[in-house]
């Protein structure tokens, strides 16, 4: 077991420095920093911008909104969807919009929300409503997939409804929950990034994304992409790791 982990680690670390290589090569190949510049320029960048007190300030205005953000969406989506799966009326009002916020691009929700909410808090409710569907979505499948079994012999046993939550609900959710959890705060993400683009809060990383934007300086761009994706990726595993050790010491 160890060796094939220690293989699919190699596995994946050969995957990043293969596509590194090619980028390397795209980069020479064209031979102008404003539209490629090379893995190492834009490290350089990346390092240069780490020791700025704007840096963190950046960072931290937005993880914490985005992070709000989704996890006010888990929170109401987990506690809709259950009230979706005991009264059918809950359900049958919320499918419509659940559907109408799926199918609506992300540039045209954060546009109808600027008229109603300041800049800062953008990248909150763009999360919510974009992490909304899909949590919904797999906890009401999840719910209305639990085990008839299961759920008979808890009545025979005559279970609390709290017990009925934690031994039978719980295990059933558990795969569900991580599901999505793991496709949703990629979503948040994408997301709470692209509004802060467009709405242009000030101190915001989607601010310095603009700016590096408009004043043309590619390798600030590609490094402050490079904190999203590794920003996005250690909040995931985190994420991920605490969750699953909640449902396990629930379901204990």
């Amino acid at each position: 077991m160890a060796s094939i982990t220690q293989g699919n680690k190699a596995l994946k670390a050969g995957a990043i420095m293969f596509w590194l290589i090619i980028w390397e090569g795209a980069s020479l190949l064209i031979g102008e920093e404003l539209f490629l510049p090379s893995p190492v320029r834009t490290m350089e960048c990346l390092v240069s911008l780490v020791p700025q007190q704007e840096f963190w300030s950046a960072v931290f205005f937005t993880l914490c909104r985005i992070i709000l953000g989704f996890c006010l969406s888990l929170a109401s989506a987990s506690l809709i969807a259950s009230l979706s799966y005991r009264f059918v009326f809950i359900s049958i009002l919320a499918d419509p919009l659940v559907k109408a916020v799926r199918a609506t691009p992300v540039a045209s929700i954060v546009i109808l929300v600027l008229v109603w909410v300041r800049s800062r808090n953008l990248s909150v409710v763009i999360s919510f409503l974009m992490v909304f569907p899909v949590v919904y979505t797999n906890i009401l499948e999840g719910l209305r997939n639990t085990d008839g079994d299961l759920l008979e012999a808890a009545r025979m046993y005559r279970m609390t409804k709290f017990k009925k939550v934690r031994y039978v609900y719980l295990p059933e959710l558990s795969p569900y929950i991580q599901s999505a959890i793991s496709t949703s705060l990629g979503l948040a993400w994408k997301s709470g990034i692209a509004a802060e683009v467009i709405g242009l809060p000030d101190g915001s990383i989607g601010e310095r994304v603009y700016e590096a934007k408009i004043y043309l300086s590619t390798p600030d761009l590609f490094a402050w992409t490079v904190v999203i994706i590794v920003l996005a990726y250690l909040f995931e595993r985190l994420f991920l790791l605490l969750s699953s050790r909640l449902l396990r010491r629930a379901e204990s």
